[in-house]
């Protein structure tokens, strides 16, 4: 099965599990491109629908009113302490900063390619693919500083607009308004690498659980976290 940009879907071995944070913004968008991958999409409101979930998905809307109703609803110190795979678009960025919940070692300035009236889409060449990606700003955030541990994905203009820290990457724009599933593909490799135990001489090692928050993200590089 190929997608509109003609990268083919591999099929997912095991059905992950994916949490979208339904409080405000594209979270339906992130859902029904979840689902066409293969995976069961779930809408988050609550502490608790967080358990038993393979990764998390903070979309794009307006941070100020998503950083509000999260902290509402209780689901500040439940993202947190999350310990599985994150995509965060565009407000979902912000969120994510040292200045906000400090899980990302990265700053984000809002709205720094201007307001609603100046939203705009280009193509953006993607790490490893030679089919250009397609992207949608809206009010988008723009990377102020990154520490050593990002690996820039995409860039526009010279500045990084897609990112990866070891279980998380972020975008400073809406993959979930194209077609083209690959944000998400990438985002469900790195949910699949997660539930893996890590293999060393044929076998599993003793005492690492593979979960992405444990001793085998930092074996792939780690993650600086605010305490």
């Amino acid at each position: 099965m190929l997608n509109r940009a003609g990268t083919r879907i591999e099929p997912v071995a095991l059905i992950p599990k994916i949490g979208v944070l339904a409080v405000q913004g594209n979270f339906r968008e992130h859902a029904s491109m979840l689902r066409r991958l293969g995976a069961e999409a779930v809408e988050v409101r609550k502490p608790q629908e967080l358990e038993e979930l393979d990764g998390l998905v903070i979309p794009g809307g307006e941070s100020t009113a998503i950083g509000r109703l999260v902290r509402l609803y209780g689901l500040e110190e439940a993202i947190s302490s999350f310990e599985r795979p994150l995509l965060g678009t565009c407000a979902g960025m912000i969120l994510l900063d040292r200045r906000h919940l400090g899980l990302l070692d990265l700053e984000v300035s809002r709205n720094a390619y201007g307001r609603q009236v100046a939203s705009f889409e280009a193509d953006l060449e993607l790490a490893g693919d030679a089919e250009p990606l397609r992207g949608v700003f809206i009010r988008a955030p723009r990377v102020e500083r990154m520490g050593p541990e990002a690996d820039v994905m995409a860039e526009l203009d010279g500045e990084p607009v897609l990112l990866r820290e070891g279980r998380i990457i972020v975008a400073a724009f809406h993959p979930e308004l194209t077609g083209d599933t690959r944000v998400h593909e990438r985002f469900l490799d790195l949910v699949r690498e997660a539930a893996q135990p890590p293999v060393r001489d044929g076998g599993p090692v003793e005492g690492v659980s593979g979960e992405p928050g444990g001793s085998a993200a930092a074996e792939r590089g780690g993650l600086h976290v605010r305490a």
